[in-house]
């Protein structure tokens, strides 16, 4: 999957759609922003709702880096997010 890369307060992103399928997967789908890796990695994750009929990919392309911002702003800590692989 295409990833984008933002700077957020000094801090480099990688973002791109989750690929988790959800009941609302026609008309939402999650984004999930990573800084570091290994011990040091972080994710955050948002969910996006796109206009028009589109891909994931395609939607995530068409965002401007200021609309990603928000998005990240909108974004919480991946610990209880099925996207980031948390499982009940």
């Amino acid at each position: 999957m295409p990833n984008r890369t933002i700077e957020i307060e000094g801090q480099r992103w990688s973002v791109f759609p989750s690929g988790y399928v959800t009941q609302s997967d026609g008309d939402e789908f999650g984004v999930l922003f990573v800084r570091g890796t290994g011990a040091e990695r972080v994710v955050r994750v948002s969910r996006y709702s796109p206009t028009g009929t589109r891909s994931r990919e395609r939607a995530l392309a068409e965002m401007s880096d200021a609309a990603l911002h928000e998005l990240f702003a909108c974004s919480q800590s991946s610990a209880m997010s099925p996207e980031a692989g948390y499982a009940s």
